[in-house]
């Protein structure tokens, strides 16, 4: 399928998406594979589990990172920047008037609701991923596994620890599996993938130099830094924004908290927290904000794409990716649990609610943002549970 659309049709699926994804990075992930995988078909399971696992294993906002590949993949350039804006405008937009006053008062009832949508798009991912990445035993161990390795490990890395020994056990195992064998090509040449490392590098070495020379500047430099930092998702981006923006004296602690507690009730990325942000200090600096922190997640992804493309032809790395994958899976059901289901469900009603969600998508075939329109009238009308 790769660039048999238009960056208008990218630009017109994701920005649905990006009204619609609430739940996070890891609900995203389920969102996208619905969309992309079972409804429209751009990509196999297989392609699906090893672009996330790609992007899970680089720094960045991981939903935003496969959401840019794909859209790169079915439309090239004008695609991955169709689906950048689309994904990411509307919750980048709310952050910014948020910033400037707007607040989120009486929306509880829909975003209670909303949540609970998550859950059951999150659940049947998990349960779809599942049955084709994991047909047997061993790639089934691997995936639970993975679970009962989160539940013992924190932090920024504990993905990505959980992913490459998922890798390991594949290759190990010498598992079976035309992952790697699969149609997913992403039309990039290794001279733009230097280029592309070259503006890295440039970015997080010449930006501290520059940063004394304007507010913009020094801006620019702290988010950057921050979303070269960031492994692990959105939420890993708070110490870091903190400690450049709040510890500096920039953005006051109150207003700090206030922001990402809003970036937390809305749909599309988290990193659009860095819109609210800038926003504190105009438009101006929103835009740079915004620009600086998602840049260095789609330059690695750019600069690997075309070695990956070529290593992920060996026989040894196709067995370490099915064994990747099965992990995949593990993490998606570890998420699951917890924080989309702890964060959303808190009585039997809600359960119940969440559970009429899950039938509607699963069994009734019905497309997600019918159900997620219907759970925010639900929530509306103090429905939901």
């Amino acid at each position: 399928m790769t660039g048999s659309g238009s960056a208008a049709e990218v630009f017109r699926v994701f920005l649905r998406l990006g009204l619609t994804s609430f739940g996070g990075p890891v609900a995203h992930i389920g969102y996208f594979r619905e969309e992309f995988v079972t409804r429209r078909a751009w990509l196999s399971d297989g392609d699906y589990a090893e672009l996330v696992a790609l992007c899970q294993f680089l720094p960045g906002p991981a939903s935003s990172q496969v959401g840019f590949a794909l859209g790169l993949m079915r439309a090239g350039w004008m695609g991955a920047v169709a689906a950048f804006l689309g994904f990411t405008l509307p919750s980048a937009l709310v952050m910014v008037a948020v910033a400037m006053g707007a607040g989120l008062a009486g929306l509880s009832g829909v975003i209670a609701a909303l949540k609970l949508v998550a859950v059951a798009v999150v659940a049947q991912a998990v349960i779809g991923m599942a049955r084709s990445l994991c047909p047997d035993g061993p790639r089934a161990t691997i995936a639970v596994a993975a679970v009962a390795l989160l539940a013992v490990l924190s932090g920024p890395w504990a993905m990505v620890a959980v992913i490459a020994g998922g890798a390991l056990a594949g290759a190990g195992l010498r598992l079976d599996s035309g992952a790697g064998q699969g149609g997913l090509c992403i039309p990039v040449g290794r001279p733009v993938a230097l280029g592309a490392a070259a503006l890295f590098a440039l970015g997080l070495l010449g930006l501290p130099l520059l940063a004394g020379q304007g507010a913009g500047l020094a801006l620019a430099d702290a988010m950057f830094r921050a979303g070269a930092l960031v492994f692990g998702g959105g939420h890993v981006v708070l110490p870091l924004l903190q400690a450049e923006l709040v510890a500096t004296g920039q953005v006051s602690d109150s207003a700090f908290l206030a922001g990402y507690a809003a970036a937390q009730a809305i749909p599309g990325p988290l990193f659009t927290f860095a819109s609210y942000l800038g926003a504190l200090g105009g438009a101006t600096a929103a835009l740079i904000a915004t620009l600086a922190i998602f840049a260095p997640g789609f330059l690695l992804l750019i600069a690997a794409l075309p070695f990956w493309q070529a290593l992920r032809a060996l026989a040894p790395l196709r067995a370490g990716m099915a064994g990747a994958n099965a992990a995949v899976v593990g993490i998606l059901g570890a998420a699951l649990y917890d924080p989309v289901f702890t964060s959303a469900v808190a009585s039997l009603g809600q359960f119940a609610f969440a559970l009429a969600c899950f039938v509607g998508l699963h069994v009734w075939r019905l497309p997600a943002w019918a159900v997620v329109l219907s759970a925010g009238v639900a929530g509306a009308l103090g429905l939901a549970g």
